[in-house]
Formats: C-alpha cells, sequence, structure tokens
C-alpha cells in the first residue's frame, strides 16, 4: 500500500504521522497540513481518463479510491457575459463538500477507527455520512439547533447517528472535538484534517481543464471555515508551479454581512481576527463562522492572490436565488451568495467562475425570518 503523506502543524511546524487519529496539532491544537508537493498533469494527458474528480490521480494524495460516487467533473454555465458558474450542486449529494468527503472515508478505512465522527452545518455532514454509508463506517454527525429539516433527514437517511447541539455553530463543534478525542476515533474534520482540502482543490482543476488550460481572471468562492477557497488556492499553486498557466487569478471570498469575521479583518489590515463576531442568523447558515479555525491561512491566500472580500446582505442573498431559480437553477441560500456579490457587476470587465455550491431542495426559498 502507498504510503501516505504526513501531517504538519503551519503554526509550529509539529508533525503528525497521518496513520494515527491525531486529528490537530499535539501543541497548539490548531488545524494540519499535509506535506504534500504534487505535479499535476498536462492537458493533453487528461484524455480518457475516468470521469470524476480521480482523474486529478496525480495531485491526489490517496491513489485507486473504493468509495467513490463519481463525484466531480461538474458543468460550467454561463450566467452573463464574463461570469460562468460551476455547478458544484449537482454532485452525489447535492454539494461541493463530496470532494472531501470522499477523501475522508478513503483515509478513515486505510487508518479502521472504531467510528467516524464529524460536525457540521448540514451539508458537510450529509457528504461524510454518506460516504462513511459507502465505506460501511459508523458515523456520527454533530449539527446545531435550527440546521435544516432537510439536511437533517439526508443525513439521517444515510444511517448516521445525529447529534443535535443546543447553540451555535461554534458550540457544535465543541462538542464534536471532544467526541473526537476518544480512543478509536476519527474525526471526518472538514476544517481540521488536510486531506479535505486536497479534495476541494479539485474544483479548480476542473476548472481549468474545462476552460482549455486556463483559469479565469477571478476566482470568486464563498468562504465560512474557508476550505474551498484553500483548496482553490492550492490548486493554483499547483498549476503554476507546473507551468500549467502563467499568471494566477485573483480570489474573491464571500461573506455574509451578518456573520463577517474574516473580511472584518480584511478591511482592518489584520492577519488574524479581530474581536468577537457574535453568531447571528442568515440566509447563508453555511459561511456563518465567527471563528474560523484557518483565519490566518484564509486571509493570507487572498492577499497573496490580490483578491479582497466581498459582504452581501439578506435581501441581496433572497434575491440573488430568485434571480438563479428564474435562469433554471435552483440553489441553496448559501451557495448563492456569490452570486449576490457580483450579479451587479461588482468585477467590471474581468472574468470569473463562480461556484453554485448546494442544490436548493436543501434549505428552500429564502424567506424574511
Amino acid at each position: 500500500m502507498t504510503p501516505l503523506p504526513d501531517c504538519f502543524c503551519p503554526v509550529d511546524g509539529t508533525r503528525v504521522p497521518t496513520d494515527s487519529l491525531a486529528w490537530c496539532c499535539p501543541v497548539c491544537r490548531g488545524p494540519l497540513d499535509l506535506d504534500f508537493a504534487p505535479t499535476p498533469a498536462s492537458l493533453k494527458s487528461l484524455t480518457g481518463r475516468v470521469n470524476s474528480l480521480w482523474r486529478y490521480t496525480e495531485c491526489l494524495p490517496l491513489p485507486a479510491p473504493s468509495v467513490s460516487l463519481g463525484e466531480g467533473r461538474t458543468p460550467l454555465v454561463p450566467l452573463r457575459e464574463g461570469i460562468t458558474a460551476k455547478l458544484d450542486f449537482l454532485m452525489p449529494t447535492l454539494s461541493f463538500k463530496d470532494r472531501g468527503a470522499v477523501m475522508l472515508a478513503e483515509l478513515a478505512l486505510r487508518l479502521r477507527p472504531r467510528r467516524v465522527v464529524a460536525d457540521s452545518s448540514g451539508n458537510a455532514g450529509t457528504a461524510v455520512a454518506a460516504y462513511c454509508a459507502r465505506a460501511r463506517l459508523s458515523c456520527t454527525v454533530y449539527v446545531p439547533e435550527g440546521t435544516s429539516a432537510k439536511k437533517l433527514e439526508q443525513i439521517a437517511a444515510h444511517g448516521a447517528r445525529l447529534e443535535v447541539v443546543p447553540g451555535d455553530r461554534e458550540a457544535t463543534a465543541w462538542a464534536a472535538r471532544k467526541a473526537a478525542d476518544e480512543e478509536g476515533t476519527f474525526y471526518a474534520s472538514h476544517v481540521f484534517n488536510p486531506y479535505f482540502l486536497h479534495g476541494t482543490k479539485t474544483y479548480v482543476h476542473e476548472v481549468w481543464e474545462e476552460l482549455g488550460g486556463r483559469l479565469p481572471e477571478v476566482l470568486v468562492v464563498p468562504v465560512g471555515n474557508g476550505t474551498l477557497l484553500l483548496g482553490a488556492a492550492l490548486a493554483v499553486a499547483e498549476l503554476h508551479a507546473a507551468g500549467l498557466i502563467d499568471r494566477r487569478p485573483a480570489l474573491y471570498a464571500v461573506q455574509s454581512a451578518a456573520v463577517a469575521p474574516l473580511a472584518r479583518a480584511w478591511h482592518d489590515g489584520a492577519d488574524d481576527l479581530v474581536g468577537v463576531t457574535p453568531a447571528a442568523p442568515t440566509f447563508a447558515e453555511g459561511i456563518a463562522i465567527p471563528h474560523p479555525p484557518r483565519a490566518r491561512q484564509i486571509l493570507r491566500a487572498v492577499r497573496e492572490s490580490g483578491g479582497t472580500f466581498l459582504t452581501v446582505t439578506e435581501d441581496q442573498i433572497r434575491h440573488a436565488q430568485t434571480d438563479l431559480a428564474s435562469q433554471g437553477l435552483y440553489v441553496e441560500s448559501t451557495g448563492v451568495a456569490c452570486w449576490a456579490a457580483v450579479r451587479e457587476n461588482t468585477l467590471g470587465p474581468r472574468t470569473a467562475v463562480i461556484p453554485l455550491c448546494g442544490a436548493g431542495q436543501k434549505s428552500g426559498p429564502a424567506t424574511p425570518h
């Protein structure tokens, strides 16, 4: 069996073997990164490969999937001149989180834990539950009270045990992390486990391939815990280092104005979070994260790309969802945040790709609280 690359702490350099069940840095308790710097294949050599994200095998830290549901290879659809949407809600569990969840399930299969735990506001938990079902792994998903009933229904349908935590998303994360410290437990964290990021990066590898070996001038990405944005930054770095793109696109990070700790830090010129951001109700529940553990990495990635942060109001989210539906695309309220941010020509003449991350059936229409 191919050896797994080790993890390391990006803050203090502490190394952690991937074949352990350690889910965070033992020194600072922060998220881990992966010691893995692959070289992507050329455009021509991708011809005829499997029609899923596993076609980018050179860039993935786990070979030969056994639990794949055909995830990836979602289409690009133009929204208006210069702006294209990638329909990542057309994934097996109806959200982009499948890209990372399949990696976590594959890793758990190798480690053979007694059980898998995850925490989520819905979509990541659904994806982990589905892929654990496929892998025949026992799974418990912690969710905050108030999570969409449809998302709870979907998680339970896959056979996962649901733990509804009183309080907000932050309280849910703490409950899951406490459980993760129990012996024989694999924490399928889309925030702390770097394998998830190496799954989400395939979003950009697909955009690059679908656009004929190039990327748009701007990648607009919704940001809560930042897993899609950080995955995008990994892919851009890989493609650039291999000489497969000659310039790096700017990363535009989108947050709900109701819960925007990263946008606040950005506009204050800070390298990390500033002050305290209280949880607040928002249609964009999937990105309402008051204290993202990878905040420093997210801010640095946006800064190094020449990008920026944008925020959207509840009215903008609601109108964007209605607008997309009128174009035939029914997207959940979190998933429309990027369109809400750019539909009124925020980008000027530059080309951009936005992700539509989750299906509208997951949360229903955005209606006033």
